[in-house]
């Protein structure tokens, strides 16, 4: 017999209360108690000790997690990890760790704490609790912005496989990743086609981030690190991908950046955008907390498919295909409209 049906009551409440296990989550994957929990189960009081907490605090925290479905407690306060904690993991493939301990950050709580602002006044939310743009205050603070660069390679992780299988790169000299962080999509996709060349493009601060990474995966010797800026020149190659990068910027920056690719593309190249493709009405619930989430932190916002189209144009590219990759990503491929 399946259960009642929530009241309207009951399911505003968990709307309304759901940052209390976001930000429970998001403190389990700081403290790094899944790690602890990768042998079996194991005793409150034994964990607290462990990880440096009070005793009873640490328990409120466990037995919630345990309510929520990421711990399952036993009847003498032992906790384990479910499928769903066990990605809170930092030595699991699909490890959510990264992403987990980002969204607990003070400054992104500070943030949505303007939405209202942002909603009434139809600016980003950060600048106006801190009076300049994320990028800007990240790169003050090389620790926070190595951190949100491995919580992104979590997800060009998850999504580079599904990139290389939705494309025959085997045909492709060198592909780029624009704004490719730490290098994970890259790795993935030269692990995938052993003849491919890549470049990970990014902010010379950033890019350095990539060697180990490329080392890991022993494609090193395939892939060059070039440091630079996309507002101003991207390097040359067959295929360029962006990854979580557009919907970072709004409508006029975005074009500006799909022209200095253009103008550096060959007239065979292709443009590979791996984003969100925004759903209609009273769908794509995770794609409508991305869009929020561009207002609220770096300014950009999510897209139709319509809107992906005109954007593409009015940077000099056709699109040509949509086909949905993981995790609620997509690939929006384009070429390159001649002059």
């Amino acid at each position: 017999m399946s259960p009642p049906a929530s009241s309207p009551a009951e399911q505003l409440g968990g709307l309304l209360f759901g940052y209390r296990v976001s930000q429970a989550v998001s403190v389990a994957a700081a403290l790094g108690v899944a790690d602890t929990l990768a042998t079996g189960p194991r005793a409150s009081e034994e964990l607290a000790a462990e990880l440096g907490c009070d005793p009873a605090a640490f328990y409120r925290l466990v037995r919630l997690l345990a309510a929520s479905g990421v711990l399952e407690e036993d009847a003498e306060r032992r906790f384990s990890l479910t499928p769903v904690g066990a990605l809170l993991r930092s030595d699991v493939p699909g490890s959510m760790r990264e992403p987990a301990t980002l969204q607990g950050r003070p400054e992104i709580h500070a943030a949505y704490a303007r939405l209202e602002d942002a909603v009434r006044r139809g600016e980003n939310a950060f600048e106006i609790e801190f009076g300049e743009n994320i990028w800007s205050w990240r790169a003050r603070q090389p620790e926070l912005a190595s951190q949100f660069n491995r919580a992104m390679a979590t997800w060009s992780r998850i999504v580079a496989p599904a990139l290389a299988a939705a494309f025959d790169f085997g045909s492709v000299g060198t592909v780029v990743d624009i704004g490719g962080g730490s290098g994970s999509m890259i790795a993935g996709l030269l692990a995938e086609h052993p003849e491919l060349r890549g470049i990970v493009f990014d902010q010379p601060a950033v890019v350095t981030e990539a060697e180990p990474v490329l080392q890991a995966a022993g494609v090193r010797d395939r892939a060059q690190l070039v440091g630079g800026d996309f507002f101003v020149d991207v390097p040359v190659a067959d295929v360029y991908v962006m990854k979580s990068i557009l919907h970072d910027w709004d409508d006029e920056e975005c074009v500006r950046i799909l022209r200095v690719i253009q103008a550096r593309a060959g007239a065979e190249a292709r443009l590979h955008v791996v984003e969100r493709v925004l759903g209609g009405p009273n769908e794509d619930l995770q794609g409508k907390l991305s869009d929020i989430h561009m207002l609220v932190m770096p300014g950009g916002l999510e897209r139709t498919l319509d809107e992906w189209r005109s954007l593409l144009h009015a940077g000099g590219w056709a699109l040509q295909r949509r086909e949905p990759l993981a995790a609620g990503w997509d690939l929006i491929e384009a070429t390159r409209v001649g002059d």
